[in-house]
């Protein structure tokens, strides 16, 4: 790990680093070298050794208990119909698996049908994953066809920040140059994405991103009171845990301002807690549940 983070090194400075003599070092390049690690010497006064800057990385040494969780940290991808490094993830399991001794191949297999991290199952796939991450890491303006909850398709152009992957679905985190601000797409959504020659923006920080996408618009005030089932449920929704008050008795409030165009949403959600919420306000959405209630009477008389 030592040469590898080194850019150039000497044999003395890694026998003074490590408290050996240069013939221990010496004889620890010689097995690194035996071992795959793709070192390159340099005689002379200014010379010394380097790792060559390969695209394979060199060995790296896990424990069992190392091998065991990097297995099943990669294993655990696998309920997702998209990721965005789908068949290297998949090549990384197999080569990881591959090499391992015999005893741990054979743990592994025994813990396979025990342990799993649980993924809702989604039939729709997010194909531009890897373009939107590409985008987001190396700042790019990309050019999208997005078709909204409505199934109404527009161009945009968005310069992603991040992506994250909730329930089962992939989201992105991207300023839209056409709402000029900070939006959040579903990917599966994204039909098509290509780069483009737009010059990219300063947008801050990840987190800058994430309290801007927060920023109610039209905000009305939300007053909930939830039971402590009530919070569990809330507890496992990503976009409304951080509004979530607990007590000390398990129960919870909700008191934040919200956007009033997701009014609708909000109604579909407290009356799927039902009896684990007492809603106070606003008056708006409890009209709004009232009307959805109506209809679901009418619907089933």
């Amino acid at each position: 790990m030592t040469v590898n983070r080194k850019q150039r090194f000497k044999v003395q400075e890694l026998a003074d680093e490590f408290g050996v003599s240069a013939r221990t070092i010496l004889r620890d390049l010689q097995e690194l070298s035996e071992l795959g690690v793709p070192l390159y010497s340099e005689v002379g006064p200014h010379g010394g050794y380097q790792v060559v800057r390969e695209r394979v990385l060199p060995p790296i040494a896990f424990t069992e208990e190392e091998a065991v969780a990097m297995f099943f940290a990669v294993h655990a991808l696998r309920h997702y119909a998209s990721l965005p490094f789908e068949a290297e993830s998949a090549s990384a399991l197999r080569k990881f698996y591959h090499y391992m001794p015999k005893d741990v191949q054979e743990r592994i297999d025994r813990m396979k049908d025990r342990v799993d991290f649980i993924t809702p199952a989604r039939s729709t796939e997010a194909p531009h994953l890897a373009i939107l991450l590409d985008a987001a890491v190396y700042r790019k303006v990309l050019a999208i066809d997005y078709e909204s909850k409505d199934e109404e398709r527009a161009d945009r152009l968005i310069q992603p920040v991040c992506i994250y992957a909730h329930q089962g679905l992939w989201y992105c985190t991207a300023y839209c140059f056409l709402r000029q601000g900070f939006r959040v797409f579903r990917c599966d959504r994204i039909r098509a994405a290509a780069p483009t020659d737009t010059e990219p923006l300063d947008l801050g920080s990840i987190r800058d991103s994430r309290l801007a996408t927060a920023a109610p618009l039209h905000p009305m005030r939300l007053l909930a009171k939830l039971s402590r089932t009530g919070v569990q449920h809330c507890e496992s929704e990503l976009w409304l845990a951080p509004m979530l008050r607990v007590q000390e008795d398990g129960s919870g409030v909700i008191d934040q301002d919200v956007s009033r165009h997701d009014m609708l949403f909000y109604a579909d959600f407290f009356i799927g807690l039902g009896h684990e919420v007492v809603l106070e306000g606003p008056s708006e959405l409890k009209d709004a549940i009232r009307r959805k209630l109506h209809e679901l009477l009418v619907r089933y008389q």
